[in-house]
C-alpha cells in the first residue's frame, strides 16, 4: 500500500500550465495543473502500468509484427514506453511530447527508460504525423491536457495523418474518454467515419474507451489466440489483459 501522506517533490510552470511531480511511495505521479493525475509511475518497477487504460493499449502489440517500430503520442511519465521497451522487444520507440518540462520530469523523477531504443522528440504530435507517412507498425495515441482530451483528439484529419504514418499492415490504437452521459468516446461519428468498420473497442473503468484500428482491412478478433497470447504475457507484466480482451467489439 502507498504511504498516506503524499508528498510534492517537484513544481514547474511552463506555457500550458502548472505541472507537479507528487510521491505516495511506492508511487509517483505526474500532476497537470492542480487536480488532473496524469500518469504514475510505480518506484519499484517503472515498466509496470497501473492503470487499466494503458493496459488496456497494449493489445495493439497483439496485431503488431514482431519487432515493431513503436510511436507513442504523449510521453506523460513514460510508463507505457517502459513497458513496450521491456517486454515487447520493439526495433524502436520514438516517443512524441509537446511539453519540454514533460519529457525532463519524467527522466528527473519518473524513471523514464535510458535505452538506445528510445527517441524523444520534442514538439506537437500533429507537425511530427505530417513527416513521417508510413513510419510506424504501431502507434500509440494519449494525448490529454489538464482540462481533458487534446483538441488533436475530437478531429477527423488527424486521425486520418495517424493512419497514414502507418506501415500497411499497421495499427493504430486510440485511448479516448468515455462520455458519462451515454458511455460512448467523443466525437464517435467522426471516429466511425474516419476510421471505418474495421476498428475495435474494449471500454475499462476509469472512463476510457480503446480504440484498435487497422491501417488496412480488419482485425482478426479470435478470443482463443488473443487469451493464450495474454496468458503468456501474465507471468513477466504481473496482471491479465484478459478483462480487456474479453470487452473487445466493433465500434
Amino acid at each position: 500500500m502507498p504511504d498516506t501522506d503524499e508528498i510534492i517533490v517537484e513544481s514547474v510552470l511552463d506555457d500550458f500550465g502548472r505541472l507537479r511531480v507528487t510521491e505516495a511511495y511506492p508511487y509517483r505521479f505526474l500532476i497537470f495543473g492542480e487536480n488532473t493525475e496524469q500518469s504514475c509511475c510505480y518506484l519499484p518497477d517503472p515498466t509496470w502500468l497501473e492503470y487499466d487504460y494503458t493496459r488496456a493499449m497494449l493489445l495493439g502489440f497483439f496485431w503488431a509484427r514482431e519487432k515493431p517500430t513503436v510511436s507513442v503520442l504523449g510521453l506523460g511519465g513514460g510508463s507505457l514506453a517502459n513497458c513496450a521497451l521491456a517486454h515487447f522487444a520493439p526495433e524502436q520507440v520514438t516517443a512524441v511530447e509537446l511539453r519540454p518540462a514533460v519529457v525532463e520530469l519524467a527522466v528527473q523523477w519518473l524513471r523514464l527508460a535510458d535505452d538506445s531504443r528510445l527517441q524523444v522528440v520534442r514538439g506537437c504530435a500533429d507537425t511530427y504525423l505530417q513527416a513521417q507517412p508510413g513510419s510506424c507498425d504501431l502507434m500509440l495515441v494519449d494525448l490529454y491536457m489538464e482540462g481533458g482530451l487534446s483538441r488533436l483528439q475530437l478531429e477527423g484529419d488527424f486521425f486520418r495523418a495517424c493512419r497514414r504514418a502507418l506501415h500497411p499492415q499497421g495499427v493504430l490504437v486510440i485511448n479516448q474518454w468515455q462520455q458519462r452521459d451515454n458511455g460512448e468516446p467523443f466525437a464517435l461519428q467522426m471516429l466511425r467515419d474516419v476510421l471505418g468498420p474495421g476498428a475495435l473497442r474494449s471500454e475499462v473503468k476509469e472512463g476510457n474507451v480503446l480504440l484498435f484500428v487497422p491501417a488496412n482491412g480488419t482485425l482478426s478478433l479470435d478470443q482463443v489466440a488473443m487469451q493464450q497470447w495474454a496468458d503468456d504475457l501474465e507471468p513477466r507484466l504481473g496482471y491479465s489483459l484478459r478483462p480487456f480482451i474479453s470487452q473487445l467489439r466493433p465500434l
